[in-house]
């Protein structure tokens, strides 16, 4: 575990990696086969890895999603739904990661260590009808690093409901793609300016080398206030630091 002090609150990280599953990423995976725009999938292929062994290497928990399917199409969306979007039609001419197939495990270059643990998902949202937030809660993780695919779908999807559920979030930009360039940098921005911290991966392994430092002095980050106020500025964030003095509001 990865564990820093704030004030009184201990901030707790986990890694999220989206679906990298060889269905939606490899060559010759569901979404290949059906001439889907996957080349930018397999480009963070790389910067993803990296992130997964800084993480693993700072005792930060790694957490993967696979999205899955049944092979009886029970749980389709045409099972549920009268009103889709013609987009998604092809995504509905074959089954795409059914549970059990190579097609829904994830690539064997993020190939899962039995330390890590694994999500199995039915829709967008890391959240929905799954077993993550007991996890995270049981040891204790309140913020989340995101990663994977796809940028504008699932792992805005996970960002938004991680945000709501009360998880402060860090999306790493160049380890997650999407097939519309657009719907990437519009999540971005989204993720910037409502939801957290946006930052490329260089970036956060200054980060945490930063943090790492801190905790083996066992200091406080309260404590650094220059480093504080240069990260507030870079980020556009509100000062947390009034947070703790912030007066509690009540009914009249």
């Amino acid at each position: 575990m990865f564990e820093i002090k704030v004030g009184e609150t201990i901030v707790s990280l986990g890694l999220v990696v989206v679906d990298m599953q060889n269905g939606f990423v490899a060559k010759d995976g569901s979404y290949d086969k059906l001439g889907l725009n996957t080349p930018p999938y397999r480009e963070i292929v790389p910067r993803v890895k990296q992130l997964i062994d800084l993480c693993r290497s700072f005792g930060i928990p790694v957490f993967f999603t696979e999205a899955v399917r049944e092979a009886s199409g029970i749980d389709l969306l045409t099972k549920i739904h009268t009103l889709l979007p013609k987009s998604r039609e092809d995504r509905l001419k074959l089954p795409i990661c059914v549970r059990g197939t190579w097609d829904a495990q994830t690539i064997d270059e993020l190939k899962p260590s039995d330390d890590d643990h694994i999500i199995i998902k039915r829709r967008d949202s890391a959240f929905q009808d799954t077993e993550l937030r007991v996890w995270l809660q049981s040891i204790g993780i309140n913020t989340l690093v995101f990663c994977g695919v796809d940028t504008s779908i699932c792992v805005e999807t996970s960002v938004r409901d991680a945000f709501n559920l009360g998880y402060d979030i860090i999306l790493i930009s160049d380890a997650t793609a999407s097939g519309t360039k657009s719907h990437y940098e519009t999540t971005l921005e989204r993720v910037r300016d409502y939801y957290g911290l946006q930052m490329s991966y260089d970036r956060f392994t200054v980060m945490m080398n930063s943090l790492d430092r801190l905790r083996k002095e066992q200091t406080n980050l309260m404590d650094h206030k220059q480093q504080i106020d240069k990260f507030i500025e870079e980020f556009g964030l509100l000062d947390f630091r009034d947070f703790i003095h912030a007066p509690v509001q009540t009914l009249q």
